[in-house]
């Protein structure tokens, strides 16, 4: 596999990782239609944990077959595709190499009232089953933040040591934050950070809105003239809060919605430097050929065709 300059440069700003980890990313930067390019549209399908089998499969029923989703995403020609353990090992073999995979170690089921996740998978499972990554969520501003801050040192330690990388879900929930404030642009920006220092290689958030939710974080950004009157610069300003753009960072799809509302979104990610995006209940709930014809587009816009 030839490294292309521009996934060489991104390498690069992981200074500390070994080659094998190096190796991993790598695997993921240059697959798929977007392979070299720096940008990334990845497949996870943790929903059914999350939210039960038949709220995440009902709407296309071919999609309870973990075997649709490997396919989908390798038809699609995406970059990864990321699922809990149950999910990879049903279909690790049939499609063994075809993509890379990135095991999610932790989930929340929506029976639960705690905000937190259970520890559900181990590195030595994503080694087993040939994962390029490990996945894992905290929840900035839960009750639990701190034990699953430590759980995921604990796991990006062990991970690193034999050349995987880290992929963190960094979703900010519970404790005071309330709906506007988990999805504000300083709090989004503040659960990037965090994921950075937490020494993620890859980081997932959502999209942040242009609320400002903390006092002082909003005195901070109107001291600053911090821009965020468009998603465009708020993705610019998330960037450059993780390490002045030095780490990968790729942006949800959230619950779905219209395609014209989801095609302007990944734009704003686009234009502001997003590496990407992570989406899941946008892409199985629709008919496999709506889905891939949907996927086309975003690759497409990514590829600066839209």
């Amino acid at each position: 596999m030839k490294i292309t300059r521009t996934v060489k440069k991104i390498l690069d700003n992981y200074e500390s990782d070994c080659p094998g980890t190096k190796a991993k990313l790598a695997s993921i930067l240059m697959h798929g239609r977007l392979g070299g390019s720096g940008k990334v549209v990845i497949l996870p399908v943790d929903q059914g944990f999350e939210h039960g089998p038949d709220r995440s499969f009902a709407p296309n029923p071919d999609a309870y077959d973990p075997h649709y989703h490997y396919q989908l995403a390798i038809d699609a020609g995406l970059n990864a595709y990321a699922a809990p353990l149950g999910m990879l090992e049903a279909g690790a073999d049939t499609f063994a190499g075809a993509i890379p995979t990135i095991l999610k170690l932790n989930s929340a089921n929506s029976l639960s009232t705690n905000k937190d996740q259970a520890v559900t998978g181990s590195v030595n499972d994503a080694l087993r089953l040939g994962c390029a990554a490990i996945g894992f969520t905290i929840y900035p501003g839960s009750e639990d933040q701190y034990k699953m801050m430590e759980q995921i040192k604990e796991l990006s330690e062990e991970a690193k040591s034999v050349g995987l990388a880290v992929v963190m879900w960094s979703y900010p929930r519970g404790g005071k934050l309330d709906k506007p404030g988990e999805t504000a642009m300083d709090v989004c920006t503040y659960a990037a950070h965090m994921a950075a220092l937490l020494g993620a290689h890859i980081i997932k958030v959502k999209p942040p809105s242009n609320v400002l939710w903390q006092p002082e974080a909003k005195a901070a950004y109107e001291k600053a003239k911090i821009d965020i009157s468009t998603l465009s610069a708020r993705i610019k300003h998330v960037m450059q809060a993780t390490f002045g753009g030095r780490r990968i960072v790729i942006f949800s799809g959230g619950e779905a919605k219209d395609l014209e509302g989801l095609y302007t979104e990944i734009r704003g990610l686009r234009d502001g430097g997003a590496n990407g995006s992570i989406i899941g209940r946008n892409t199985f709930q629709r008919p496999r050929a709506d889905a891939l014809d949907m996927l086309d587009k975003i690759i497409g816009i990514y590829q600066n065709k839209f």
